[in-house]
């Protein structure tokens, strides 16, 4: 299921279809409506909390720790959708996120200087580079990274998916990876549906990382699910399989996978589409500087 996921990707930059969402919810969810086991069972040290999604504190397996920092969200979580067939790329930013410890506590802010990746075009991903190194992270915080797993993830693995917004977790596993996924003007790649109980994310849970269950390897970002039982609209996304077959079900949840970055890295360890054999989509259409 992922041996093509280059030629599929090439395949979305010309398809101008449908994607994505998890806006935030119509209400707002008490703590008290929560059992405790929603944030005591998981360890939030690394993750953030944005105005309007979730996020985390990320590394790559070459990562140096007096390098600047990164963070990772959905491409729909930053100031405005990004426009079908386009990816923001190196546009300046001054963003900030709360940065939570292991008990989800805020220990304070960290602060975007670039935008320096974002789409939903093919996948639904956002990185922003820090003002702080990890160094001064952990200095100032006591808080360390996730790591980014160079890898793709595998059916059936067990998966949670950390929520910085809800201060919450979810626990299920890997039930399929989605060769098409339409949601209104978008349309993601190589998909991961949730299994059901256990992951049923909600408004506010957009950008949160996936997890292998009880490590701190980052295999995906969580995105959007089908709240309506409605077919390819927005909050109501379809799945598409190889042979134009589409299907919707209301109460699956989907994000996406996060191991083709490393295609993209340069050996100052930051992100170059133009880089030879670059996956993350677009290569040829990005549009550098501000976009909306």
């Amino acid at each position: 299921m992922n041996i093509f996921i280059s030629q599929v990707f090439a395949v979305m930059l010309f398809i101008s279809n449908q994607a994505v969402a998890f806006p935030l919810p119509q209400y707002q969810m008490s703590q008290v409506e929560l059992p405790s086991t929603f944030t005591n069972d998981y360890d939030f040290e690394g993750i953030v909390a944005l105005s309007n999604c979730s996020g985390s504190l990320v590394r790559f397996k070459q990562s140096l720790s007096t390098d600047k920092a990164w963070i990772l969200t959905n491409g729909h979580c930053h100031e405005g959708f990004v426009r079908p067939g386009l990816a923001i790329y190196k546009k300046p930013s001054s963003r900030y996120f709360t940065l939570l410890n292991s008990k989800a506590q805020a220990m304070g802010r960290v602060y975007a200087s670039e935008l320096t990746y974002a789409t939903m075009t093919g996948t639904d991903m956002a990185l922003y580079r820090l003002r702080e190194s990890y160094d001064e992270i952990r200095a100032q915080f006591a808080v360390n990274p996730l790591t980014i797993e160079p890898g793709a993830p595998q059916l059936s693995e067990e998966i949670e998916i950390i929520s910085g917004y809800w201060k919450r977790g979810f626990t299920c596993s890997i039930e399929n990876f989605i060769f098409e996924l339409r949601e209104d003007k978008w349309t993601f790649a190589d998909s991961i549906r949730y299994s059901r109980p256990g992951c049923e994310t909600i408004g506010g849970t957009s950008g949160a990382p996936i997890l292998k269950k009880g490590t701190r390897t980052v295999v995906g970002v969580n995105n959007t699910g089908n709240e309506s039982g409605w077919k390819c609209t927005m909050n109501n996304p379809c799945e598409v399989d190889q042979y134009g077959q589409i299907t919707f079900v209301k109460g699956y949840s989907y994000g996406q996978q996060t191991y083709w970055i490393y295609s993209c890295l340069n050996f100052e360890r930051d992100i170059d589409l133009n880089l030879v054999g670059c996956q993350l989509p677009s290569k040829t259409q990005f549009v550098q500087g501000p976009l909306l």
